[in-house]
């Protein structure tokens, strides 16, 4: 049995139960606290003795309905399901059975006898296939609330025709060939997202185009995993052009080799050079 248990302000806050003695109020809390996962009380007279309500609590509790008794001597508190709903795995269901079949329960979440009034919805007990909120939630406007069952759908974790022909077009657009199986993952992740491959195709364009203008060097360029992983089509390749003083654009150079060294970096050994005219006066 859960050994948690909770109230509702809408009960409890109400004026008709306000105007209850202290004793009676208190009746009503152990009660809730003592009564089984489907709000079952069958020691209700010994609970009142042990908090020292009267006979006259008791009775006061059933006129005003927020107890429901039985001729077995059991009792049921009304608002139960208002005040409580028990988590699946901790629920266990309630031994009196015969007085659970006499009840319904009401548009607004509350116990009612099924001779008194029709009813509106049959004892779902947690065993059924429906869903339980857990304790703790409160439930709005009393009614009872659970959240339908809904079978999540299986996703593949392949590729379809379609998609890796997509792909594959999208793989021959990409710069840097490199970590396909990884961006093939990463792209059926984002297809099953709602990404659509027409996001892909410009963002991959841009960043072609950029990487051109800028003259990237190739061991710059995102490799196709780390683009496809990132999401980063969905990036900013705005195509920065450097500028003069003047905020005119300047003209690149193209990137030089990895071992050259740029003419004007060269120093010129003036004693050779002299060295050299005076051996062509001499052999002249």
């Amino acid at each position: 049995m859960a050994q948690r248990r909770m109230f509702s302000k809408k009960i409890t806050d109400t004026d008709i139960f306000l105007d209850m003695p202290l004793s009676a109020q208190a009746l009503y809390f152990h009660l809730n606290m003592h009564a089984d996962d489907d709000g079952f009380i069958s020691n209700a007279k010994t609970i009142q003795r042990m908090v020292g309500s009267s006979e006259d609590d008791m009775k006061l509790l059933v006129a005003k309905k927020f107890i429901l008794p039985f001729d077995s001597g059991v009792q049921v508190i009304v608002h139960w399901r208002v005040h409580n709903y028990i988590r699946k795995d901790t629920y266990n269901r309630t031994i009196y059975r015969t007085e659970q079949e006499q009840l319904t329960i009401n548009e607004n979440g509350q116990y009612i006898k099924e001779n008194n009034i029709p009813s509106t919805e049959r004892i779902r007990v947690v065993d059924d296939s429906s869903p339980q909120v857990r304790l703790g939630k409160d439930i709005d406007n009393n009614v009872q609330q659970v959240e339908p069952s809904i079978p999540k759908k299986s996703k593949s974790t392949k590729l379809s025709k379609q998609e890796k022909t997509d792909f594959e077009a999208l793989w021959k657009l990409y710069p840097r060939k490199q970590g396909k199986q990884q961006a093939e993952k990463a792209y059926l992740k984002a297809i099953r997202d709602g990404v659509t491959n027409k996001s892909i195709q410009d963002g991959i364009v841009a960043y072609s185009k950029k990487i051109s203008a800028e003259q990237t060097e190739f061991n710059f360029i995102k490799m196709g995993s780390t683009f496809f992983n990132s999401r980063s089509w969905e990036d900013d390749f705005t195509i920065s052009v450097p500028t003069n003083s003047k905020g005119k654009p300047v003209k690149q150079e193209p990137p030089m080799a990895k071992n050259e060294v740029p003419a004007s970096s060269e120093k010129v050994d003036m004693q050779a050079v002299k060295g050299m005219l005076k051996g062509i006066k001499t052999s002249g």
